[in-house]
């Protein structure tokens, strides 16, 4: 061993002591929080600020692949591959998994995009607030729409691994799965309080946080919640927060009193929650019925 490998192995070691000193509810919150923003989102939403599209979306990609196969554990095969792995949930799911996982999936994104129209027909939508911020007039728009696929994949696959993986993970393990799931739906909703449009989103963002916690939990794996985010927020992008996919001009029922269209979207969502509740327990049977199988 060099000099320099007597010297540094203490402190490691020595760090790693304190680190492991901290209570496991500060150290999921703080490693999931890093592995989402430092690692995942300033990185990235670096490149599309600094380097020009379309240049900056290729960039992304390989981005987002070197991100997903190391936090996977997949790539680098240090001593932390296996703890990275179980945080990313590196389950193989079978064909039943997968196929209620994802139909779980598909109705958190019509319960989360049902629970947006009713909230802004409730209240005034906040167009300002919603934002995007970039002007896409100098784009085509075929790359308008690779622009905002890729931004919700980056958002999908950075908050998914962070929240549902490296924080929600180990806070089931010390403590258990619903308190698990609540604890990071709630940082879920801290973390958005950075945007102007949080606070019109609030109930909105703690049910899906809750959602995608259960659908994590009950699938084994971050896939199909990471497909769900992603197209939500296509949705998000390109609908609620620019005028790629339409504008949304309905007026308040304080204004029109209660009609068939807020009725038909109030409907949508109770059925869609109620949907999702008995898809996510036909995942986790599915997944039981599997493991079982194999160990026969």
């Amino acid at each position: 061993m060099s000099t320099l490998d007597k010297t540094t192995q203490p402190q490691i070691s020595g760090l790693a002591k304190i680190w492991q000193r901290v209570p496991v509810l500060i150290r999921a919150i703080v490693t999931g929080f890093l592995v989402f923003a430092i690692v995942g989102y300033v990185m990235l939403l670096g490149i599309l600020n600094l380097i020009p599209v379309p240049w900056s979306l290729v960039i992304m990609t390989g981005v987002l692949w070197i991100y997903w196969i190391y936090f996977s554990g997949k790539w680098w095969k240090t001593p932390s591959a296996a703890t990275r792995s179980e945080h990313f949930r590196s389950t193989k799911l079978s064909v039943g998994t997968w196929k209620w996982s994802l139909i779980t999936a598909l109705l958190i994104v019509v319960a989360i995009q049902s629970s947006a129209v009713i909230t802004f027909r409730l209240f005034e939508f906040p167009a300002d607030e919603w934002a995007l911020g970039v002007d896409f007039k100098p784009y085509p728009v075929w790359l308008v729409w690779l622009y905002i696929i890729l931004l919700a994949a980056m958002a999908g696959i950075t908050e998914e691994v962070g929240f549902r993986g490296y924080m929600q993970v180990p806070l089931e393990k010390k403590y258990n799965t619903t308190a698990g799931i609540v604890i990071v739906a709630i940082m879920f909703v801290v973390l958005h309080f950075t945007q102007a449009w949080a606070p019109s989103a609030l109930i909105t963002l703690f049910m899906a946080g809750v959602m995608w916690g259960i659908l994590s939990h009950t699938s084994g794996s971050l896939i199909p919640a990471i497909i769900s985010h992603t197209i939500v927020d296509i949705f998000n992008f390109s609908y609620w927060w620019t005028d790629i996919a339409g504008t949304f001009d309905k007026k308040t029922i304080a204004e029109t009193g209660i009609d068939i269209h807020f009725v038909s979207w109030l409907l949508l969502l109770v059925m869609s929650i109620a949907l999702f509740s008995w898809a996510a327990r036909k995942t986790l049977r599915a997944r039981k019925s599997a493991a079982n199988n194999m160990r026969i």
